[in-house]
């Protein structure tokens, strides 16, 4: 494929508008697990995230094999798990992505971001982490996962 394919699946405006959607129902997974992990249940933000991370990982695969890329790969048993596990490939680089932003901006010195009394600051750092864990992944989930492009 020409560089210019590549280029024009990527920019493939319907695909992208699914897998934002898509990433928008991960993303929330994971804020709500975060949330409830760090100001609930007083668990560090690192170990909420990657709880929630895995909750929204194979959640978003699910929706993206059945939806996104439909037409992009075969339905059998052994095809979905493969690329079920490409899938985890890619999003564990994008993961780290999501914790190298998610740990920098917690460690900002003397940074809170109160609300009644209660510091949704790691929230706010770890959809920041997502959005740009975001632009990585659907590049990577094009070109390698269900190999559009």
């Amino acid at each position: 494929m020409s560089g210019d394919s590549r280029v024009e699946s990527l920019l493939h405006l319907g695909r992208f508008k699914k897998f934002v959607s898509v990433g928008v129902v991960g993303a929330s997974i994971e804020t709500v697990v975060v949330a409830v992990l760090t100001t609930l249940f007083g668990v560090g933000a690192v170990p909420a995230k990657a709880v929630g991370a895995e909750l929204s990982i194979s959640t978003m695969f699910l929706i993206n094999d059945r939806w996104t890329f439909a037409a992009s790969g075969a339905l059998s048993f052994r095809a979905v798990v493969g690329r079920w596990g490409k899938s985890h490939l890619v999003r564990a680089v994008g993961l780290t992505v999501g914790f190298v932003v998610l740990i920098l901006l917690v460690r900002i010195p003397d940074f809170e971001l109160l609300i009644r009394g209660v510091d949704f600051w790691p929230v706010v750092a770890n959809g920041i982490g997502i959005g740009i864990g975001m632009v990585f992944n659907y590049v990577a989930e094009s070109l390698y996962t269900w190999q559009v492009a």
